[in-house]
């Protein structure tokens, strides 16, 4: 399997005043709109999207609610307390925090402003995405399974964030083009000289 994946997306909540407080939050742990991942040193860059169909058979029966996905567990799908679906903006999630004191603590942190953003922690299906030449774009076609969704303190670069496999994955695609391109310019030469021998 490959390794754990995490991207960082947008996060929100509902306003909710004192008296109808139900500490239900709610987001988007991934959308379906292209990403900039990197950019190679020649100046090219790179890019990641989600396919609609990605999280179709998507293991999301055990996905947990924690703090930059590590450390406490503050709901879960399997307890009742975190619902997690995909719809046609992305991975939508709703989170309960109203059963312990440490979930309603971080509840207010998340009103507070404190956590601006929303990540998810995935692993991609084998064979389960592609790469699209063109628009030099990865497109993540499967998602084996989806561990957690988490609120993360400091948004990230996903410059900054790449696993290992992620960016062994970007740096084969670089190094696969670099060889295109100079296979190309080898090309181009040879014919060069065979007109200009032709000339002759």
């Amino acid at each position: 399997m490959r390794d754990r994946e995490c991207r960082f997306m947008e996060f929100h909540m509902d306003d909710q005043t004192d008296e109808e407080r139900h500490y239900i939050v709610k987001g988007y742990a991934s959308t379906y709109e292209p990403y900039h991942m990197m950019t190679s040193d020649d100046g090219t860059e790179y890019f990641e999207r989600i396919d609609p169909h990605a999280f179709d058979d998507a293991d999301m029966s055990d996905t947990v609610f924690r703090i930059d996905h590590e450390g406490s567990v503050y709901a879960r799908t399997s307890a009742g307390t975190l619902k997690v679906w995909a719809d046609e903006h992305g991975l939508a999630n709703e989170t309960d925090l109203s059963r312990t004191q440490k979930a309603r603590d971080l509840f207010e942190d998340i009103a507070a402003g404190n956590y601006p953003k929303m990540s998810f922690a995935f692993v991609v299906a084998p064979d389960g995405d592609h790469f699209d030449w063109a628009t030099h774009t990865r497109v993540i076609d499967r998602i084996a399974k989806v561990f957690d969704v988490s609120p993360v303190s400091f948004p990230a670069n996903p410059t900054t964030e790449l696993s290992v496999s992620t960016r062994d994955y970007f740096n084969g695609v670089i190094e696969a083009e670099k060889a295109e391109r100079l296979e190309r310019e080898k090309r181009e030469i040879q014919k060069r000289r065979i007109k200009l021998l032709s000339e002759i």
